[in-house]
């Protein structure tokens, strides 16, 4: 099954990896609730240094990744979040025909942005 949109990339991502845990919505708002109020600082940084496009669209991915491993309360959970959360925002980027990232490119490139 080729991913056509956010919601298919994240069902095809759950049945991939066996992930059961509560997807957090990826948006700003929902993201920065889930992160850990320690990393709020550091958040509101990054957003505040961005505008749209590419570099944005890596933020929140990026920080979607973070969200959902800040959700799970055990180790394992949390690296299987962070799977699932990698495989869901490569079906997705890959059936929009976008680029792909290494997570070490999007930091990267969040520091060039914040710099």
């Amino acid at each position: 099954m080729t991913a056509l949109n956010w919601t298919d990339a994240v069902s095809e991502a759950r049945e991939a990896t066996g992930f059961r845990g509560e997807v957090v919505p990826r948006t700003v708002e929902a993201v920065r609730k889930a992160v850990s109020t320690a990393r709020h600082s550091e958040f509101d940084q990054e957003l505040g240094a961005l505008g749209r496009g590419g570099a944005f669209d890596a933020f929140l991915d990026h920080w979607w990744t973070q969200a959902l491993a800040d959700s799970m309360p055990e180790q394992d959970a949390r690296e299987l979040a962070v799977e699932f959360a990698d495989l869901a925002i490569a079906l997705y980027v890959r059936a929009k025909g976008g680029p792909t990232y290494t997570s070490t490119e999007v930091e990267q490139m969040i520091k060039r942005v914040v710099s």
